[in-house]
Parts: structure tokens; C-alpha cells; sequence
């Protein structure tokens, strides 16, 4: 997939931030994300469709809270994070929400605008 950065809402900030979702994060993917996510504005919305279609990894929530699920991705053809799909979300349905152990916006200097290549396993 390839998308332009736009920016968020702070609502990914928020979600990596909980205890819950950090723990899940660490445990299903491998790593513990950076506080907050990377969004792009994708080129073809139906690859969008097609992660929510399709099975990905279950973020469960406790109760009160919604969950989501996600996806192992190769962000910039070098760093390994993953799309994150919300079960709710105030974003356009054509942005992507991206984690990683880090910033990707420092590691990959990125600015609104730009183009960034996303690697996408369905699981």
C-alpha cells in the first residue's frame, strides 16, 4: 500500500497509551508501541476494505473499552509495526493508523504530505 501522511486526533496516542492495549500490543506483535500512530491517507481505498474484511490480530478489550485488530506491517521497507483497524474510529474510512517501537515520523522524517510505502500481512 502506499498513502500520504496526514494528521491524527489524538486518539491513537490515547489507545497505545492504555495498560491493556500495551500489554496485548508486547504480547500479539512482539513489541511495545510508541505512543501514539502514524496515519495515512491511503491511494486505494479498497486495500483499506479488503483489512477489514479480513481476519487479523484480535486486540480484546476489557469491558467498557473497544478493541480492534491489527496487522504485521513493513513501514518505509525498514521498520516492522503494524496497521491497527479500531472496532471505532473518528478518522476518514480511508486512513490508516500504523504503530511501531518508535516514532515513525522522526525515524522515517516525515511530514504531512508525504508518501510512505506500507507492507501489509493479512494474517
Amino acid at each position: 500500500m502506499r498513502g500520504k501522511v496526514v494528521s491524527g486526533v489524538g486518539e491513537g496516542r490515547a489507545f497505545t497509551s492504555l495498560g491493556w492495549a500495551r500489554r496485548q500490543f508486547r504480547e500479539k506483535l512482539g513489541f511495545n508501541p510508541y505512543a501514539g500512530t502514524l496515519n495515512i491517507q491511503t491511494i486505494r481505498e479498497e486495500n483499506i476494505e479488503l483489512l477489514r474484511s479480513s481476519k487479523g490480530i484480535q486486540i480484546d478489550p476489557p469491558k467498557g473499552f473497544l478493541g480492534g485488530k491489527c496487522f504485521t506491517a513493513l513501514i518505509g521497507k525498514r521498520i516492522r509495526g503494524a496497521v491497527v483497524i479500531p472496532d471505532s474510529s473518528r478518522h476518514p474510512s480511508h486512513v490508516l493508523e500504523i504503530i511501531a517501537p518508535l516514532s515513525l515520523r522522526e525515524e522515517l522524517n516525515l511530514d504531512d504530505g508525504d508518501e510512505v510505502d506500507v507492507q501489509v500481512w493479512l494474517e
